[in-house]
């Protein structure tokens, strides 16, 4: 018997799920969790095998409590539930320790496979999380940057322009406007703010 929790800050989402396993022979819902601390400790008092978390939810989200449970419950599965599939949304939530994605459009049996995958250990995840993880394989690392295009970043990370930068580093403005199209080609972003962003968050910048 695979024992359930359900973590989702909605009421009615939780009483949907609820009914969706309901007299599913090999799958019991041990409990239910507003927020991801409630889950955390439901997880343990309840012995959970498989968590079904949501991510975006008051006190703690689910990528913060899917990263607690790791320490904390590490025999219990988390497969996310969400409306979320964005790349910020699903690399995080990967990261963290989830076996799982899921979309909350997913069909009952479609999620009750995903449940008993999870179980047994095995990744279950959505279409559209896939292509995500599989485009940032693809990508170039981080650890790609050149030196100069390293120089380049921090420099914009210190508030210059591309004038600026470009006279601290002795070349011409079109150099640096190339540079930091690399610099958002090998990190996944768009603009400036967010190569920074990207760039502290890999510890690329001091």
């Amino acid at each position: 018997m695979i024992r359930l929790l359900i973590v989702d800050d909605h009421p009615i989402v939780r009483g949907g799920l609820r009914d969706t396993f309901a007299g599913v022979e090999d799958i019991v819902v041990v409990g239910e969790a507003g927020d991801g601390a409630e889950g955390i400790e439901r997880a343990k008092l309840l012995a959970a095998d498989v968590v079904l978390m949501d991510l975006r939810m008051p006190r703690m989200d689910g990528v913060a409590a899917t990263a607690a449970l790791r320490e904390r419950a590490p025999t219990a599965r988390v497969l996310i539930l969400t409306t979320f599939d964005s790349e910020s949304d699903v690399l995080p939530a990967i990261q963290a320790g989830a076996i799982g994605y899921l979309l909350k459009d997913a069909l009952p049996d479609e999620l009750m496979r995903a449940v008993r995958a999870a179980a047994r250990g095995e990744s279950v995840l959505a279409p559209s999380v896939t292509q995500h993880l599989m485009g940032q394989v693809r990508r170039p690392s981080a650890g790609t940057l050149t030196d100069r295009e390293k120089q380049v970043l921090q420099l914009v990370a210190n508030g210059h322009s591309n004038r600026e930068a470009a006279t601290a580093l002795f070349i011409g403005e079109a150099s640096i406007k190339t540079h930091l199209q690399h610099i958002y080609d090998k990190l996944g972003v768009r603009d400036r703010a967010s190569a920074v962003a990207e760039g502290y968050r890999r510890r690329l910048l001091t």
